[in-house]
């Protein structure tokens, strides 16, 4: 059940706009409202809400309580942003920028497409219009062996030469932004900006003998995006806590942005629920934020590069990481708390860690919690082939993941000074 409901999550989110348009429309249709950054006295009432900032960033809470449960993930993931189109050498190509670090030679010789936003002008009023051309619109080809033939010895690409997608031949009597407006049913003369991104548009599919894997793109980070919404709607509402389900964009390139993790955009939630400096310290102080974000599952050609006692498998279950100089942000504390949790949730566990004499990338929950002081634990599902266009993780471990989360907004975090106690 789970492996076709996120195929079909990752088929319509091709951008970081369209996964939070998938995530609205979800809520709206189990009765949640949209809210304003200005609509701060509805908060705190207790309803089912969600707000929005950037158009790539959500956070949705329910429920009413003492502490927060926070479940935090990331809309975005490796791509190529479009600059503008151009022609020469007889071909129209698209000039693109990286986003993010992703595996370059992985995009190649596959069917591509082009996502994201555009802002039409009319009068003195800017709108904004989703994009998504649906049909295989781009292909970034590779170089044939004939012309190259060292190829094979080594991978390296630069973007403004290797990795510029080619869309059509010249003279092609449609423009590039004729093709967008089109498919966003407006006018190429209206369009008056855009931030517009390549995707895979190659489905998702299961395989293996039993067909216990998945093999799609972006599962970095939309599986866990997915697995938090599955829970955190099919979640009763609590009177102990407020359940809080927060997606960022721009995790990829450090979060440094109005709507990604290092923003105000979860203390500024956050503090209008609880409507006061008192009660949002308390809120804090009973509260439990899982940070989402996937792991590196040990390579079954490359064991040597995991780490010798920390090195997770397809199918072991949900993954704890853990890092000593706090990249990753799970102390014995918030780890505790996750086991437990995951226990009664009857969920397979198993831990990460970077081999020493690498350096691993940082989290969400590293990132928000230098704006948010809450007990933190890192997870994710393990997976093969992180930033590459196509990933892969096991089904098992998906449905793990959806238990443990399920079991996370069903109860809530009472702390004392002698004890921390899990209730429901």
């Amino acid at each position: 059940m789970y492996t076709q409901k996120l195929i079909d999550f990752i088929n319509s989110s091709p951008s970081a706009f369209h996964t939070v348009d998938t995530l609205k429309k979800a809520l709206l249709a189990e009765g949640f409202t949209e809210l304003s950054d200005s609509s701060i006295e509805s908060f705190s009432d207790g309803g089912k809400h969600f707000v929005v900032r950037g158009g790539t960033s959500i956070i949705a809470f329910k429920g009413k309580g003492d502490g927060f449960m926070i479940c935090a993930s990331h809309s975005d993931f490796p791509s190529f942003k479009v600059k503008k189109a151009t022609e020469s050498q007889g071909y129209l190509r698209l000039a693109v920028e990286p986003y993010g670090g992703m595996i370059n030679y992985s995009w190649l010789d596959r069917p591509l497409s082009v996502a994201g936003r555009v802002m039409t002008r009319e009068g003195n009023n800017i709108l904004p219009h989703l994009v998504n051309i649906t049909n295989p619109f781009a292909v970034i080809p590779s170089v044939a062996i004939h012309l190259n033939r060292t190829v094979n010895d080594s991978c390296s690409f630069k973007p403004n030469v290797d990795m510029l997608p080619l869309v059509a031949c010249s003279g092609s009597k449609a423009s590039f932004l004729e093709a967008v407006a089109e498919s966003a049913g407006i006018s190429a003369e209206d369009i008056i900006s855009y931030d517009l991104y390549l995707y895979n548009a190659e489905s998702g599919v299961p395989f293996g003998i039993n067909g216990e894997l998945i093999l799609a793109p972006r599962i970095d980070d939309l599986a866990c995006v997915y697995s938090s919404l599955e829970a955190f709607l099919s979640a009763p509402e609590q009177s102990n806590s407020v359940s809080v389900l927060a997606v960022f964009d721009n995790e990829e390139v450090g979060s440094l942005s109005r709507q990604g993790a290092d923003s105000t955009f979860l203390y500024d939630t956050l503090r209008c629920i609880a409507a006061s400096d008192e009660k949002y310290r308390k809120m804090l102080y009973n509260g439990f934020m899982i940070s989402a974000d996937n792991a590196h599952a040990r390579h079954p050609n490359h064991p040597e590069l995991a780490d010798s006692v920390s090195a997770p498998t397809l199918g072991g279950g949900v993954v704890v990481k853990y890092n000593a100089n706090k990249r990753y942000v799970t102390e014995a504390c918030s780890d505790a708390i996750f086991r437990i949790i995951a226990d009664n949730a009857g969920a397979k566990l198993q831990s990460y860690a970077n081999r020493p004499d690498q350096m691993g990338g940082t989290t969400l929950g590293a990132i928000a919690g230098t704006h948010v002081s809450i007990t933190t634990v890192d997870t994710g599902l393990p997976q093969l082939a992180m930033h590459s266009s196509t990933e892969v993780i096991a089904v098992s471990d998906l449905i793990d993941m959806v238990k443990i989360l399920s079991e996370f907004y069903s109860c809530g975090i009472v702390k004392t000074d002698e004890k921390i106690e899990i209730i429901k």
